[in-house]
């Protein structure tokens, strides 16, 4: 298997199996965070499971209401924040490293379409 590097305007996933510990890589343009395979594939699961849930609660709102939701793992914390068609993501670590990222609402479209073809574990 080979290294894997998709990015985007305001985003960036990344996979790299030859590495022993820090196989995953999320950033945006300016900032970046390894993740270890289990984190990333956390990420990926909590990130498309807040994607269905902006998606169920689109018909249920009006159309200027904003709304938060949030999943957590061991791992990490996920939010996102805005309008079922457009919101931020803010991804924070609770564990080793303690890091923090955010995406804008211009981005986390991109970086979830990513996400959803990096099926590499």
């Amino acid at each position: 298997m080979e290294r894997v590097v998709k990015s985007g305007a305001g985003w960036r996933i990344g996979w790299n199996p030859d590495v022993p510990q820090f196989k995953g890589l999320v950033g945006a343009d300016d900032w970046a965070i390894e993740l270890t395979q289990s984190e990333l594939s956390d990420f990926c699961r909590l990130l498309a499971q807040l994607v269905e849930t902006m998606n169920q609660l689109a018909s249920e709102l009006m159309a200027e209401e904003k709304i938060a939701c949030e999943a957590e793992s061991d791992l990490l914390w996920l939010q996102v924040e805005g309008y079922p068609h457009a919101y931020s993501l803010r991804l924070i670590l609770n564990t080793g490293r303690c890091a923090e990222g955010n995406w804008t609402a211009n981005s986390v479209s991109g970086l979830v379409q990513a996400a959803q073809m990096l099926k590499v574990f």
